[in-house]
């Protein structure tokens, strides 16, 4: 992985006491010592607050660009903001201060509602020694810490949002619940000044505190809902964190053992790993043999065997006897930490379909301010007495029930579950942008090597021509391997291990990329290479070809030798097909996707394997350089191309593809210039990113659906359109409770995707 993603790190964080001062106006400003606001004015107040000195910041799910050090709200849609890193320890603080607010407004708000409603409906059933003015007085005194209390964050992220011309849902809710309690005040205390139509025989103007306070506490109720269900987006990322043990057995230099915490353990250091235990970091099995469960990491089921020099991947289950391993990786260089790091980016990352709900929101609240406006004027000249009352009625509902904070998270939100889901699946995926595109994708390009086979080759042929000494040939062949980077180098090198030959030093080495290679040995110019190669420099291979023809059409790769410009043998490699290839392959043509296999064998070997795997088009021959340009030529032609590989030779390609799949069990180079990361590193892992890309696009689209339908349907009801047919007049109260249920489903809806089936 690359060093950026290296950087994040899981060190206990320092935390230190300091005194702030704060303005209850503008709690984002924090000073050191006492004074007044610069943005207002007011008085500081002095906050005790905890300052950690981890580097974690907190920013908006809607809006990513957004940073700051702290904990508080969003200044362009005043949503809470949240930590970038996600800890395993779940922060309550902006629930449980929602939360209180909510269930004093409960309290107080209830028996205003009951009183309200009795009084409007049926007059008869209060006693007769109570006056109507004393009902309002009762009336003001319990909305008003409701709305001004209870309420107060939303008023301070209204004006916010009013100062910083970033008007959003807070601005509505602040100007309607304003509207109606302000009127409310005047109607109590200067009932006078209101026509005499408005006002009763007693002298008295219909208030709507019970509106005010009822919207406050229905709001305060959709952000409390909102609030926990959004926590239920980063499960993903907590689950991840929760899988890592929280100490290790440390064996020492004098073979004793001890208990330390995970943050204590070092590269070098020897672990035990007892039966049932967790792997505590990356690193390699020095002694013991066991199967370990992956699932956890890689989304497969299936137990994997470790023994002596095997990879131990942290987090991953050991299940039947002891290991003995040695940490390689820590901290935050572990696979874990690297996931946790990926995931959280591409959950912070933005969609390009989500422009549509900016470029709509942006224009959306000035649009329902003037809706209102025209709202208000149309009942005050054209409405049936009392005019005034009724004009504000459906203002209010206007401004309540057209809150756009459905359409802002509609986007974000589904990312988030998707990502996570993905992750969990054994699927990185970079950003939000690869997740949009992989759903158009229709083309799949996949390098044979490491990618559709196992990337383990092996030697099954070694014909030797007369004339030369098969151990000797078999000596040349492997040293000069030792020196190339060739994907099949190694079959060669571990034949000659098997053979117990020992390998010599090589000079005047040279690679000819895509061709061959030479060196020099023991006095003698060695040749390894294509036929073509070798016919290059004048050495004929025609007494063979029909033979290694033969081994290609068997799928084998082959490998023609020369010793002092005499051909001397040719080798037979073969890499098998992964189990897992054909059957993904099927499923991705079933998905109607198109396959297309590159490689660098000639076509009769590249063919072989394309047959055997049902592959629609083959190109052979393909130089490393060459692969970008394959991909470029396929979008030249109208196709929108993923490409799969495993190799740094694969990541030019990688980059030019619409969409880049890199195999985890790849290089670094090629993991980083992809957009989708299969840790298991089969093809099947594409046709989960297909079907999860899918699903998170259709939840999306369903989801600004939702947003869109709702406001285009409720702002004319709430502006009074069914009045003149049918006598329908929306109530503010059930405008904020619709508004509010309107979030909450868009981030349900997007939970589901939790649960979808990809396997």
């Amino acid at each position: 992985m690359s060093e950026e993603i290296k950087e994040c790190c899981h060190e206990n964080s320092s935390h230190a006491k300091n005194d702030f001062y704060t303005c209850p106006m503008h709690p984002e400003v924090h000073e050191e010592s006492s004074g007044s606001c610069p943005k207002c004015g007011m008085a500081l107040e002095k906050e005790i607050q905890t300052v950690s000195s981890s580097s974690n910041q907190y920013t908006c799910p809607m809006h990513p660009e957004i940073l700051q050090d702290h904990p508080g709200s969003c200044p362009k849609c005043g949503m809470a903001l949240e930590p970038m890193q996600v800890e395993d320890t779940e922060d309550t603080d902006e629930l449980d201060y929602m939360s209180k607010r909510f269930w004093i407004s409960v309290v107080l708000s209830v028996p205003l509602f009951i009183v309200a409603m009795v009084s409007d409906l049926v007059p008869e059933y209060l006693p007769s020694n109570i006056s109507m003015l004393s009902i309002q007085w009762f009336l003001f005194v319990l909305a008003t810490p409701v709305v001004l209390w209870a309420g107060w964050p939303f008023f301070v992220r209204g004006y916010q949002s009013i100062k910083t011309w970033n008007l959003n849902m807070f601005t509505l809710i602040a100007i309607g619940v304003s509207a109606a309690y302000i009127y409310s005040l005047f109607a109590l205390f200067l009932p006078n000044m209101f026509p005499p139509l408005m006002q009763t025989e007693d002298g008295l103007v219909h208030v709507y505190f019970e509106a005010a306070a009822v919207i406050t506490t229905l709001v305060l109720l959709g952000q409390v809902l909102e609030l926990r269900a959004r926590s239920k987006t980063n499960t993903a990322i907590k689950t991840l964190l929760n899988l890592a043990p929280k100490q290790a057995h440390r064996i020492g230099e004098d073979g004793s053992e001890e208990d330390v915490n995970l943050e204590l353990v070092h590269v070098g250091d020897k672990l035990r790993i007892k039966p049932g235990e967790k792997i505590p970091v990356d690193g390699v099995v020095l002694d013991g043999q066991s199967n370990l469960d992956e699932s956890m990491i890689t989304g497969e089921p299936i137990l994997v065997s470790k023994t002596k020099d095997d990879l131990l991947i942290g987090a991953t289950l050991n299940k039947n006897s002891s290991l003995i391993m040695q940490a390689q990786k820590v901290g935050s260089d572990t696979m874990l930490s690297q996931i946790v790091k990926m995931v959280s980016q591409a959950q912070r990352s933005r969609a390009p379909i989500q422009k549509l709900a900016d470029t709509v929101s942006g224009y959306f609240v000035p649009a329902v301010v003037l809706a209102a406006i025209l709202a208000f004027f149309g009942w005050y000249i054209f409405g049936p007495e009392p005019r005034l009352a009724y004009a504000i009625v459906s203002a209010v509902a206007v401004l309540i029930i057209a809150c756009p904070c459905a359409l802002g998270l509609a986007t974000p939100i589904s990312i988030m579950v998707g990502t996570g889901r993905a992750a969990l699946s054994g699927i990185l995926i970079k950003d939000a942008k690869t997740l949009e595109t992989m759903e158009k994708v229709n083309t799949l390009v996949v390098d044979k090597t490491g990618t559709l086979t196992q990337g383990k080759p092996k030697v099954t042929s070694f014909l030797v021509q007369d004339g030369f000494d098969e151990k000797s040939i078999l000596k040349y062949a492997a040293s000069l391997e030792r020196v190339s980077e060739h994907p099949l180098a190694d079959a060669v090198i571990e034949h000659a291990k098997e053979m117990e030959i020992e390998l010599v030093e090589v000079t005047n080495f040279n690679s000819v990329t895509g061709k061959g290679i030479t060196g020099e040995i023991d006095g003698k110019k060695v040749i390894l290479g294509s036929d073509k190669f070798l016919e290059s420099l004048d050495i004929t291979t025609e007494a063979v070809i029909k033979k290694a023809n033969t081994l290609r059409e068997e799928g084998k790769g082959v490998i023609f030798m020369a010793v002092d410009s005499k051909f001397s043998a040719i080798i037979g490699i073969e890499d098998p097909i992964k189990t897992t290839s054909i059957e993904a392959i099927k499923e991705l043509r079933a998905e109607g996707i198109k396959v297309v296999m590159l490689s660098g064998d000639n076509e009769t070997t590249a063919n072989a394997v394309a047959k055997a795997l049902n592959i629609d088009k083959v190109y052979a021959n393909v130089m490393p350089d060459e692969k970008a340009n394959v991909i470029k030529q396929l979008q030249e032609d109208g196709a929108i191309v993923a490409m799969a590989g495993d190799g740094i030779n694969d990541a030019p390609a990688l980059a030019q593809a619409d969409v880049g799949i890199a195999m985890g069990t790849g290089t670094d180079v090629a993991i980083e210039s992809a957009g989708v990361t299969l840790i298991k590193g089969d093809l099947l892992g594409i046709v989960k990113v297909l079907k999860l890309s899918r699903a998170t696009m259709k939840n999306i689209r369903q989801n600004l659906f939702f947003a869109f339908i709702y406001n285009s349907i409720g702002v004319p009801i709430a502006a009074g359109v069914l009045y003149p047919f049918f006598g329908i007049l929306l109530s503010p109260m059930i405008a904020a409770a619709a508004m509010s249920f309107s979030s909450v489903s868009v981030i349900t809806n997007a939970l589901r995707l939790r649960n979808i089936k990809i396997n």
